[in-house]
């Protein structure tokens, strides 16, 4: 990760932010020491990045998803007689 002095910071904080905003984050330091973490609002947290499939095998889906409530619904739009 790349890490800049403030001072260098100051003087390129067009050029950093760009690169923030492309996902690139960056550390600030003060004398060698870092002091702030800059990083895209939208970038999701270390830890934090959606993991697909995750729950692979915990829901079960019925077989006649696609028809459930099918009378229900059918009364709802042709009326009940």
């Amino acid at each position: 990760m790349l890490t800049v002095n403030v001072h260098d910071a100051k003087t390129h904080l067009s050029r950093l932010i760009e690169r923030a905003a492309k996902g690139e984050s960056f550390i600030i330091a003060k004398a060698g020491r870092p002091m702030v973490k800059v990083m895209a609002l939208d970038a999701p947290e270390p830890g934090q990045i959606r993991r697909l499939g995750f729950m692979g095998g915990a829901i079960a889906v019925p077989e006649d998803f696609d028809r459930m409530c099918e009378g229900d619904i059918r009364a709802l739009f042709e009326g009940s007689e």
